[in-house]
């Protein structure tokens, strides 16, 4: 960790965010170390980052850990962007209604597709009868929160702006912001110790390490996704880092956030940031942040 902080100290300078955490997770050992960093200071305060699309495996994989057998072909498809939905569009108050005419049919590419993700959370529902998140966050650390439910005085950095006014506390998707609602593709938040927890949650109670290997057996090295997950098909370009094994599973967030879990080594990285706050387009120095401490702790 010690490497660490040095590294990030050093790259941080030179980014237009201001807020960082990271964390170094053993699965073997089921523990964890972290740092945060704000404004170019360590800090001990509990920082409660955007997670953007961190959302999307946080609710629908571990759905899909949780309860495999509600999950029929069709929304395992769905799961894995492969259901021909497209993958973004403007949404309103009948959103629901828009995502449920699209047919669901297999596709030869995979689509990574919010539509997808709102799709299945709305399969799920009516399968369960019962609201997602009442299904979905059972393994929930006290400190990962929907955006709904965050208490006034929790810090939450700025992520950008909406109609001219900062982005702190609130959701940074606008669809997610339009809807107004607990959703499965963005609006959680989290604090990085919150995050981490989660995920040992996982796999102590769920056996994450030993189910994911079990979907790395059985992989169509020609597809991206694997339940629910992103993963590392190339070694050398990989937002993971170069240390991560081809066996490495994990997702990004928009807002500058990222997870991996490697399976070979038990290990995963956690980096979480308001990178979004000034000029989002700009992710060339988060990247090199990811890759480098991808490659630290891998």
């Amino acid at each position: 960790m010690k490497k660490i902080i040095e590294k990030v100290e050093e790259l941080l300078k030179k980014q237009h965010f201001d807020c960082l955490a990271i964390s170094e997770i053993d699965f073997q050992d089921g523990t964890f170390d972290t740092v945060c960093i704000q404004e170019n200071k360590l800090t001990k305060k509990k920082i409660y980052f955007d997670l953007a699309s961190l959302t999307k495996p946080l609710t629908l994989a571990a759905t899909y850990l949780l309860k495999p057998e509600i999950f029929d072909e069709k929304m395992k498809l769905l799961l894995n962007h492969r259901a021909g939905l497209p993958s973004w569009g403007r949404l309103d108050q009948n959103w629901a209604e828009q995502l449920l005419n699209y047919k669901i049919k297999e596709s030869d590419k995979d689509i990574y597709s919010d539509f997808s993700a709102l799709r299945l959370m709305l399969e799920i529902e009516a399968k369960t009868k019962m609201p997602f998140y009442e299904y979905c966050s059972e393994y929930f650390d006290d400190e990962v929160l929907n955006w709904l439910e965050l208490k006034e005085g929790l810090f939450c950095p700025e992520t950008g702006t909406r109609n001219g006014n900062p982005i702190s506390g609130q959701v940074h998707d606008d669809n997610a912001f339009v809807i107004g609602e607990k959703v499965s593709h963005a609006g959680l938040f989290g604090t990085i110790k919150g995050v981490s927890r989660c995920l040992l949650t996982l796999n102590k109670n769920n056996h994450l390490i030993d189910k994911m290997n079990e979907e790395f057996d059985n992989l169509d090295q020609n597809r991206r996704f694997i339940a629910g997950w992103d993963r590392v098909t190339d070694q050398t370009s990989s937002l993971a880092g170069p240390s991560a094994s081809l066996r490495t599973f994990g997702h990004l967030g928009f807002t500058g956030t990222s997870m991996w879990i490697d399976l070979e080594k038990k290990k995963g990285s956690v980096v979480l940031s308001n990178a979004t706050k000034n000029y989002w387009y700009d992710k060339k120095g988060l990247d090199e942040i990811r890759k480098e401490v991808g490659a630290l702790i891998l």
